[in-house]
């Protein structure tokens, strides 16, 4: 039997960082939903950052994230 039909991914969040990021730093951001509702920036050294969704800041990047994405 099968456990899941979602390949698994290399990486997922499943602790999350409580520290706020510098938001010029962050290049991209995936959304998560398991093992844990998070949001998974990637900054500009390559680097798998997890935060909590629901914080005012992460909001913040991610709208940046957008704008910078659009712009281009």
């Amino acid at each position: 039997g099968s456990v899941g039909s979602q390949p698994m991914r290399k990486f997922s969040c499943v602790s999350l960082s409580t520290q706020q990021l510098n938001i010029r730093k962050l290049v991209s951001y995936e959304k998560q939903r398991v093992p844990v509702n998070a949001i998974m920036f990637l900054t500009t050294r390559g680097i798998k950052i997890c935060v909590s969704p629901d914080q005012k800041w992460v909001q913040a990047a991610m709208k940046k994230i957008d704008e910078k994405r659009t712009t281009k």
